[in-house]
């Protein structure tokens, strides 16, 4: 079983060229396309957004499906950033300039 357990062991499972081939099979798949933001109506492509790729299950938790392609998908990097909680995604707290206009 591939070994995830840390940043130095999935920084070489990032870096082997049987994941970027993977990789690059599923941003093909997905029509450079993030994902969610096409559920949503909207296209977002690698010419709007980085576009990552993303394990449904993840890594750590299921290593036997770091290379299964049915457990990857791909996304911006806003979504990724909002499906993982990470420090740069924030929802906008603030009010839009003429939300209160209503004429």
């Amino acid at each position: 079983m591939l070994d995830v357990s840390t940043r130095q062991a999935r920084a070489i499972f990032y870096n082997s060229s049987e994941w970027k081939l993977l990789r690059q099979s599923v941003l093909e798949r997905d029509n450079y396309e993030c994902q969610w933001c096409k559920e949503q109506g909207k296209v977002t492509t690698g010419v709007h957004s980085i576009l990552e790729v993303d394990h449904i299950e993840e890594l750590k938790d299921r290593p036997e499906l770091a290379l299964d392609i049915d457990n990857l998908r791909t996304l911006c990097k806003d979504c990724h950033n909002k499906r993982h909680d990470r420090f740069n995604y924030r929802p906008s707290k603030k009010k839009k300039k003429w939300d209160d206009e209503w004429w």
